[in-house]
């Protein structure tokens, strides 16, 4: 571990200049450029906010506005989408860097790093276009917001750590690269965005426990929406998980990393 840090921190120019590359190549020869990253998830908000607000709208008290169930798809999309870019850029980490791994001899705990600091600046794109979104729909918002910033690091952790284990044994096995993703739309489902958490029958919502997406998302809509503190016990819970998921990762990352270039 020791070891990683001191290369990640060694590399830290190569992982910028990385970063600044790939975000380069995403837009090239594009008109609106960097605006695409959010223009797709708030698309796909209005799409949703179109179809369903005036049948789910009505079951989402405590918000006084009038686009409330906008405003909450907003904020859960929020969460989901730095969560779900993390583990699709995991997911290819190494295949589709496959000659990098090969010619070049570096630590390749830089990867991972790159593709946290890639999504990491998406969000934060999408994040101001939702705060503008929120000011012109007449939404405010107080102190609590701060709390954003160590949820952005557990959603990221849990992201990653997903992401790189994805990653390797898509190397292996290369049915996982087709698999993850229906996983992902089915967990985007499962989780309470598109619709609030009082539509599931109540003998039924237990179930969200094991949604490891659910306290996060939940903490996003207190925060986001209703304006209060997080519940902070399911915050600890999810922060050790996701510590105990990057452990997991490092070491199949570890004990893997001299085969994957092999089979690569």
């Amino acid at each position: 571990m020791k070891q990683w840090l001191i290369s990640i921190y060694l590399y830290r120019g190569f992982i910028i200049s990385s970063t600044r590359r790939e975000l380069s190549a995403a837009f090239a020869r594009s008109k609106l450029g960097g605006l695409w990253t959010i223009i797709n998830p708030l698309a796909q908000v209005l799409i949703y906010a179109l179809i369903l607000s005036n049948v789910l709208a009505a079951k989402l008290p405590g918000i006084d506005n009038k686009y409330s169930y906008a405003i909450y798809l907003m904020a859960g999309t929020l969460a989901w989408n730095l969560n779900s870019e993390l583990i699709s850029r995991g997911l290819n980490l190494f295949t589709s860097n496959a000659d990098v791994l090969k010619k070049m001899n570096f630590p390749k705990i830089v990867l991972p790093c790159i593709a946290v600091v890639s999504a990491g600046v998406n969000n934060i794109l999408l994040f101001l276009a939702v705060m503008i979104i929120f000011f012109l729909l007449g939404h405010g918002f107080n102190l609590t917001i701060f709390w954003l910033v160590p949820l952005t690091f557990v959603v990221a952790l849990l992201g990653i750590s997903l992401g790189m284990i994805a990653g390797v044994i898509n190397v292996f096995l290369r049915d996982v690269g087709q698999f993850v993703p229906i996983v992902l739309q089915v967990w985007f489902w499962f989780t309470p965005i598109v619709y609030p958490e009082t539509i599931i029958p109540e003998k039924y919502r237990e179930l969200l426990s094991l949604n490891p997406m659910y306290p996060i998302v939940d903490a996003y809509h207190n925060i986001l929406v209703y304006g209060v503190r997080p519940h902070l016990f399911s915050l600890f819970y999810i922060t050790l998980f996701s510590l105990f998921l990057l452990m997991f990762a490092l070491f199949l990352f570890k004990r893997s990393s001299t085969e994957m270039v092999d089979v690569l």
